[in-house]
């Protein structure tokens, strides 16, 4: 059975915190989502500010393969004509096949929010619906607030859909407004708006104030709704929306519905980082199938069973939908798990010689000092490089020093001196740094410049910093992780210490390692 997928990331979604999308931002929303097959694009309100306007103008004459854009309102106001409502009259100006509009369906909103008579309010829902229908518009009702709404009146919350109904409208959306409701009750509620309107679309719109949306989403869809909405990666308003990226898996995967064209299954993954990266967001690495730890094995047993069964800990093929496995390095991997990680690296390894079990010695010996490898592939793989004799030393450290300044000068506040040998040339080198480890980054890549040119390819995105055992203060250990980039990758080393200078210094050391190991 095929099902519309509505997703209103640039809509519902942009309401979340630390979400605001550009106009170049929102056309390559548009794009990833039409690339996908998602039926339906909630693109924003036009009537909210001209800069929305001006948007739906500028994509009036956009291409889509597969998508339908969707302009957002409101039904017309309290004793207001429709034709008189500058907010339709917006949603006609939009230019766009689909509007959606919302309207109260909770009588308590009717007379207590908007000091309406319970008839005034269907007249309202009505008119507008009516009016857009006439002026060649499909109209999505929205019914705000309808699940609470009809567990206060049943009766009137469906008066509210049979307005919207009787008037023209293309789909019914029951709206979970609260984001309150439990996946029963999403069943039971949404099995009789499907039999009472059984020429309608029903449309099921959960928000995730009580983490249960995408559960709720998916037994309205057994109870008859034939349209899903929500955002593509669950942003939205407090706790989210219903995460579309989710809900669509499941139900395609293992309920035989069809969300998106069965070939875009692959592109589900580098959609969700696409999405991401645009919102400048991270997809939470626990995310269901999505995430980067989605498939993550780190117990030895786990690993050795998913490299024997892959469905021993693994409830669909990763590669479906263009994710992968990853097995993580630490003191609980086992032998299979650390030597499938490495085969790559390494391919004449023995899995069962004694190399091996120097390997998984040193691992271990390691995370007893507070060294975690899990995030810190690069790191291990130099470990690894060592124990094998395969490690070709880039240069040597002879002494570094670190002097902080206060206050600022030019928001300089750290200046380091960083003296290295490299195959008999000593040399050194100093820069000011915005902190320590910028300082210390800046002078070691100004040491080995003349020496490697190519590092100036190599740069520091991102820094780390995790205290161990917080019982002793300031005494304490430090992990620090550093992430370092190229045009074409990015790897993560570590460094454990009591002194966070030092700390930062070994994964520092590490990443430059690392970075001319492989010769860029």
């Amino acid at each position: 059975m095929k099902l519309q997928i509505f997703d209103s990331t640039l809509r519902d979604g942009a309401q979340g915190a630390n979400i605001s999308f550009s106009v170049d931002d929102k056309i390559k929303v548009i794009r990833t989502l039409d690339a996908l097959g998602i039926d339906f694009i909630e693109a924003g309100n036009p009537f909210s500010n001209p800069a929305e306007m001006q948007f739906f103008q500028q994509i009036a004459g956009m291409k889509l393969e597969h998508a339908h854009i969707v302009a957002f309102g409101s039904t017309c106001r309290k004793g207001a004509a429709p034709a008189q409502d500058n907010n339709l009259q917006s949603l006609l100006a939009a230019g766009t096949e689909y509007v959606a509009i919302f309207g109260k369906s909770h009588i308590r909103h009717v007379t207590d929010v908007l000091r309406a008579t319970p008839e005034e309010n269907r007249r309202m829902i009505a008119e507008s619906v009516r009016f857009l229908t006439e002026h060649g518009k499909k109209v999505i009702f929205d019914a705000e607030h309808f699940f609470d709404g009809f567990k206060a009146d049943a009766d009137y919350a469906m008066q509210t859909l049979e307005s919207a109904a009787t008037a023209g409208a293309y789909a019914l959306c029951l709206c979970d407004t609260n984001g309150g409701i439990f996946p029963d009750e999403a069943f039971c509620i949404t099995k009789q708006v499907t039999e009472r309107f059984p020429d309608r679309i029903v449309a099921i719109h959960c928000h995730n104030d009580g983490g249960l949306a995408v559960a709720s989403s998916i037994e309205a869809v057994k109870a008859g709704a034939q349209q899903i909405q929500g955002t593509f990666l669950g942003f939205g308003e407090r706790c989210g929306n219903a995460n579309l990226s989710t809900i669509l898996c499941n139900l395609q995967l293992k309920r035989d519905y069809e969300c998106i064209p069965p070939e875009k299954l692959k592109d589900i993954y580098g959609s969700a980082m696409a999405i991401a990266e645009t919102s400048n967001n991270a997809v939470p690495p626990n995310q269901p199938y999505v995430g980067m730890n989605a498939f993550a094995h780190k117990a030895g047993m786990h690993a050795d069973g998913v490299l024997k069964y892959s469905s021993s800990f693994e409830h669909v093929d990763p590669s479906v939908i263009g994710n992968k496995r990853k097995f993580l390095l630490s003191e609980i991997s086992g032998k299979s798990a650390i030597y499938d990680k490495l085969k790559n690296y390494f391919p004449a390894l023995d899995k069962n010689g004694a190399e091996m079990g120097e390997i998984v010695s040193a691992l271990k010996e390691r995370a007893l000092q507070g060294y975690q490898y899990e995030a810190a592939e690069a790191s291990f793989v130099l470990v690894v490089e060592k124990i094998l004799g395969k490690y070709k030393n880039s240069f040597d450290l002879i002494s570094y020093k670190i002097i902080s300044e206060q206050p600022a000068i030019e928001g300089k506040v750290a200046s380091a001196i960083v003296k290295i040998r490299v195959g008999g040339v000593t040399k050194i080198a100093a820069a000011d740094g915005e902190g320590p480890v910028h300082a210390m980054d800046l002078a070691l890549r100004s040491a080995l410049a003349d020496f490697y040119p190519e590092i100036a390819r190599v740069s520091l995105v991102d820094f780390k910093v995790r205290v161990l055992d917080s019982d002793k203060a300031t005494a304490a250990k430090v992990r620090v992780l550093i992430t370092t980039a190229d045009s074409a990758d990015s790897w993560t080393t570590v460094g454990v210490s009591e002194d966070v200078i030092e700390a930062s210094w070994i994964a520092l050391t590490d990443s430059i390692d690392y970075a001319l190991m492989q010769r860029l």
